[in-house]
């Protein structure tokens, strides 16, 4: 059996994306993202869940992530585990922001975020996430930078997980494409 289209939510200077439908019918979710724009390019796109009908998130997680990196003409290129990033209840870094200080344009991220059982009520709830971005710095294709982010980690409660909340780090989602599918 695939994956089954639960709901599409397309961002419109949105403030947060909301999936508040995690229930027990499936034993696995994914998140696809798809040319995903924060408002400000140099911001980066976080998440977070909560449990039940809360809705704070603040969740506990642990985290490891890890950056690859290429510009087009080669003169710069990356790989590193992001320090940083650790446990926390705050929002979950989960895409590259670029560099505050530069001036670039056209920044967009495509990937997914995957939850693995995150109904279950004995064990702690485990996600992976990959996003790619790419920017164009300066205006000149030349400096154009492709960036993996890899995020992977628990979320330490064994209360089922109802709901995922999107969003930039600060400002708004201008644009992009969010799908939730399950997998039973």
């Amino acid at each position: 059996m695939g994956y089954t289209l639960i709901q599409r939510q397309v961002a419109s200077n949105s403030t947060s994306i909301d999936f508040t439908n995690i229930t027990t019918d499936y034993d696995e979710y994914l998140i696809t993202m798809t040319n995903l724009q924060p408002v400000t390019d140099a911001k980066e796109v976080h998440f977070q869940v909560d449990t039940g009908s809360n809705t704070s998130y603040n969740q506990t997680i642990t985290t490891n992530t890890y950056t690859a990196g290429q510009r087009l003409d080669d003169s710069w290129n990356l790989l590193e585990n992001q320090a940083g990033q650790g446990t926390g209840t705050a929002f979950q870094r989960l895409a590259y922001g670029a560099e505050a200080n530069s001036s670039y344009s056209h920044m967009s991220h495509s990937g997914f975020l995957r939850l693995y059982d995150p109904s279950d009520g004995t064990f702690m709830k485990h996600f992976q996430s990959i996003m790619n971005a790419q920017y164009t710095g300066n205006g000149t294709l030349a400096q154009t930078y492709c960036i993996h982010w890899a995020a992977q980690g628990y979320f330490h409660t064994t209360t089922a997980l109802t709901r995922i909340r999107f969003q930039a780090e600060s400002g708004n989602l201008y644009t992009g494409i969010f799908s939730m599918y399950g997998l039973a």
